[in-house]
């Protein structure tokens, strides 16, 4: 299981290999090799399984060489491909986590360039040292110094920082929270500027990038921030369930202060939004989940969905949305009765994400819906605990990157149908049809 733990741990980890610094003169220091400036032990270059201990500058510029045949020019004027094919970003994510393998695994499968170009923020060095410690034989890239030097029909790399970076595959290190938020900040520069099309982030450890934003909680925080967005939705996406959250990255004790009516009127509205807009649902159907357990059972065991719910849901029926609810959770997901709804609108986090998990984990997107951008991630955090064996799925992170593909794609076809006037009127009128009293939830 890909999980994401949060802070580092307080003991050291035996089995751990370590990147060994040159200028360290007693073995006994020698520990968090930057990139940049390794050795190579001497009469010891064969491979293993193991995480290398040391590896030369040469040997990883010979191990750069050979993943890539790179180049560092920019796209070619004559090249129209360069402008017309969807360029996805993606930031690398904790260089200590998963995140880097699983860009590796979506990427090297050539078939990706056909429907995008792919734009990773990140160093081009760490991303060489993982296909190396994964032995990933197959992976061409293009490095290159900006977003205006990419190419197309390529993997591009951009390098987001020159600095020495610790590299500690498999352990959290606080070091280099400042290299994360470096390439998740030139990421969203170019996003702000339209250079790219969509977002792809690659997990990240909350409590280390904070070490270099205090303020940073969550993706889905910051780049709403980023984006002046009063509100955005964490909507969790697969083939099985799209499920949004009212509220985020919140502590349990806060939840029910936190909700208001305002509060989960904005989230229904973005919800109906996006699943119209970004999703190409006509008319969506939409689950509301209740607060308190049994859905408040007529005031018994709270009043908050009496008092807060209930006429939210009211207000959504009365301009013709069709939003039903409040649902117990436990009976709702019990019944399955989330396979009559394009969407459920989960009060917290756990509510939504303990059953989107336990139906589609592994196999999940991260969307932020209701900002004016394309930004998606997958549905599991850094794994340390599997960094750099070779053994983490990349197939949620491939849907991220398809995810945002098709989110770009219907925004352009939704653009296009409400810029003709008559196909406007058409589904304007669609819209004002009121089938909630044709409706009928019947549960499993």
């Amino acid at each position: 299981m890909q999980n994401d733990k949060n802070k580092p741990p307080q003991h050291h980890n035996p089995n751990q290999k370590k990147i060994i610094t040159k200028n360290s003169s007693d073995k006994k220091d020698k520990q968090n090799l930057p990139a940049e400036n390794i050795e190579k032990q001497t009469g010891n270059d064969k491979e293993t399984d193991a995480f290398p201990d040391y590896i030369s500058t040469a040997t990883l510029q010979q191990a750069i060489d050979e993943a890539g045949k790179q180049t560092d020019s920019p796209a070619t004027e004559t090249d129209e491909t360069a402008d017309n094919k969807i360029k996805i970003g993606i930031t690398i994510g904790d260089i200590n986590g998963i995140g880097a393998e699983v860009i590796l695994k979506t990427l090297s499968d050539n078939r990706m360039l056909d429907y995008c170009t792919p734009i990773v923020y990140g160093s081009s060095r760490v991303l060489s040292y993982h296909r190396k410690v994964l032995k990933i034989d197959e992976f061409t890239y293009h490095i290159s110094t900006g977003i205006d030097r990419i190419k197309p029909h390529v993997c591009n790399v951009i390098n987001c920082w020159n600095d020495e970076t610790i590299i500690t595959i498999g352990r959290p290190n606080p070091d280099v929270g400042v290299f994360t938020l470096k390439a998740l900040e030139q990421a969203v520069n170019d996003l702000q500027e339209g250079k790219i099309d969509a977002l792809v982030t690659a997990p990240v450890n909350k409590y280390i990038l904070s070490t270099a934003n205090r303020k940073f909680i969550g993706h889905t925080e910051y780049i709403t921030n980023r984006f002046g967005v009063k509100e955005s939705l964490m909507l969790l996406v697969s083939d099985e369930l799209k499920v949004g959250l009212v509220t985020n990255h919140l502590p349990v004790k806060d939840v029910a202060a936190a909700i208001n009516p305002d509060l989960i009127w904005q989230k229904l509205q973005i919800m109906h939004q996006c699943l119209s807009k970004d999703f190409g649902i006509a008319r969506p159907k939409i689950a509301v989940l209740s607060l308190n357990p049994h859905a408040g059972d007529n005031g018994l065991i709270g009043t908050e969905e009496e008092q807060i719910i209930m006429p939210v849901i009211e207000k959504a029926k009365q301009q013709n949305l069709l939003v039903f609810g409040p649902f117990a959770a436990d009976g709702f997901f019990g019944t399955h009765l989330q396979k009559q709804f394009d969407a459920v609108l989960a009060m917290y986090h756990d509510q939504g994400l303990i059953p989107f998990k336990a139906l589609s984990f592994g196999l999940g997107v991260n969307y932020t819906a209701g900002l004016p951008v394309v930004r998606t991630s997958p549905d599991h955090g850094t794994a340390y605990d599997i960094a750099g064996k070779n053994i983490a799925s990349e197939e949620s992170f491939r849907k991220s990157v398809f995810l945002a593909i098709d989110i770009v794609r219907n925004r352009r076809n939704y653009q296009e149908m409400y810029a003709n006037p008559l196909r406007s009127a058409e589904l304007k009128q669609l819209a004002g049809i009121d089938l909630s009293k044709d409706e009928e939830i019947r549960e499993d």
